[in-house]
């Protein structure tokens, strides 16, 4: 009762508010809307630690609160779909996602999100609001390697829900760093269904999708730009995947 994960989080503690926020996600998201889950087979081939999921990302909660589910569905027998209220009780403790320490310092609810497995770093382009240019904290990459080394750790390269975005440089610092086993994962449907934050109702019976995809196989002798260009194409955030709507005009 008294064991603590890498961050010094009681387990206990975790666990139940595993099962109070995920009694509450998985209500919404299998009576509010329909879900979509693909590639889950994926996920029992990799091993317990050293895996490094890398998403889009629509908003700031919800896009976490699922793949957290799935995980603890896919532990409880569930392939490829969310499980049911028992599966709350079979969570992957030592799963953590990167966020900022400015949203999630922001309230008392996103506080305990980050108890339940964040890993709050400083952005390096954006605070209070303003565009800044900040070094790469290594100390932010050394809490990410430690979640590494004790289990699966959920990034968002873009570090924003504005849909085909730059990816940030610090992925690419994490990935040389650590040489993890790196996942893709592509979302659909959050942005329609929620508000920016994840909690609010906007549609209801919209699809959520989220879709794992094999390891991706990356060349460290490209140089960190090249690196970054194929880790936002692994998530189909590229511009070869941007609607023709979106798409800049030529000159």
């Amino acid at each position: 009762m008294l064991r603590k994960d890498i961050f010094g989080n009681f387990f206990l503690t975790k666990r139940l508010l595993y099962i109070l926020f995920g009694t509450i996600a998985l209500f919404r998201f299998k009576r509010q809307y329909k879900t979509k889950v693909e590639g889950t087979e994926i996920l029992k081939k990799l091993p317990e630690n050293g895996v490094l999921f890398v998403s889009n990302h629509q908003t700031y909660f919800a896009d976490v609160a699922m793949m957290f589910l799935i995980f603890a569905s896919l532990r409880s027998g569930h392939d490829n779909k969310l499980g049911n209220i028992i599966s709350l009780f079979y969570p992957k403790l030592n799963s953590y996602f990167v966020a900022a320490m400015e949203t999630m310092k922001s309230g008392f609810l996103p506080k305990l999100f980050t108890y339940g497995g964040g890993i709050l770093i400083k952005r390096t382009w954006r605070e209070s609001g303003k565009n800044i240019n900040r070094q790469v904290d290594l100390r932010d990459i050394t809490k990410i390697t430690e979640g590494l080394n004790d289990g699966w750790v959920v990034t968002f390269p873009q570090g924003t829900t504005r849909p085909y975005q730059a990816g940030r440089k610090g992925t690419v610092h994490i990935i040389r760093s650590n040489e993890p086993i790196v996942v893709p994962v592509v979302i659909d449907g959050f942005r329609r269904a929620f508000d920016k934050k994840g909690l609010r109702t906007k549609k209801k019976g919209t699809v959520l999708s989220v879709r794992f995809k094999e390891p991706i196989e990356l060349d460290f002798n490209k140089d960190n730009k090249a690196l970054l260009i194929d880790i936002m194409h692994s998530i189909e955030q590229t511009e070869d995947y941007m609607p023709v709507t979106m798409l800049p005009d030529e000159d």
